[in-house]
């Protein structure tokens, strides 16, 4: 019996685990695909991601903990923007817009702080 347990665990960890990849945060299933930017503020980062056409965004907060303000918007150039916007501890998002081969403008926002890209990834 202990040996089915510990070959269980072993497998549910590998399925866990995953293929490797650069980031934590695409491992930890937020965003598919490869970072592509980092879009850093003083209160945070706005994480970028992009696979098959489809660009992904999340916020983060340089300290965690107490619930803050957050947002993060993607917009495809002649789309409306994907937004989340709420009060969270860790990060805002993930919000993805299929983009195909189009520019995008990403925004992040932690409190009375945050970045906005200007029309990227053209």
């Amino acid at each position: 019996m202990t040996l089915g347990t510990a070959v269980l665990a072993a497998a549910v960890l590998l399925a866990l685990a995953g293929p490797g990849t650069a980031s934590a945060e695409a491992v930890n299933g937020l965003c598919a695909g490869r970072k592509v930017r980092t879009l850093p503020f003083s209160t945070g980062r706005v994480d970028v991601f992009k696979t098959r056409g489809y660009v992904c965004a999340v916020t983060f907060a340089k300290k965690t903990g107490a619930r803050k303000t957050m947002s993060v918007s993607v917009q495809a150039r002649g789309s409306r923007p994907a937004r989340d916007k709420g009060r969270y501890t860790h990060h805002a998002g993930p919000v993805t817009v299929h983009a195909g081969h189009r520019c995008v403008w990403v925004k992040g926002r932690i409190g009375g702080h945050g970045v906005s890209s200007g029309w990227i990834l053209c």
